[in-house]
């Protein structure tokens, strides 16, 4: 599995701002990982990436805000990379976007302008 990654992209202006409790951003997360899992299952990489899963290496950067996120998911979108963009219900915000595993030299590009998520 060496080389493949999975980028999960949370808003940060949920805690910051919105004041989300931590649990809530993390479960998040854990929905649009789950959703992405089951979306793109039967894909090389995911199958490569879930072959070892005592050492999956997923990043998880931080979004500043709502758009921030929407315009990352259309830049996505515009490359063909498989993601999914959590919308969270009955709110009707996106909170979360997270790529299916790939090898990390082809899709780091997209993720360099986003910080580590703190």
């Amino acid at each position: 599995m060496a080389g493949i990654v999975q980028y999960i992209i949370v808003r940060g202006d949920l805690m910051k701002t919105m004041d989300w409790p931590v649990g809530a951003i993390i479960a998040q997360a854990c929905h649009a990982c789950t959703a992405v899992t089951h979306l793109f299952y039967n894909d090389e990489h995911t199958q490569e990436y879930l072959k070892n899963l005592d050492n999956m290496h997923k990043i998880v950067l931080e979004a500043p805000n709502e758009k921030s996120l929407n315009d990352l998911c259309a830049i996505l979108e515009e490359g063909m990379i498989k993601h999914k963009l959590w919308i969270e219900q009955p709110e009707n915000v996106a909170t979360c976007l997270v790529i299916k595993p790939y090898p990390k030299e082809e899709i780091q590009k997209y993720f360099k302008k986003f910080k580590l998520f703190k």
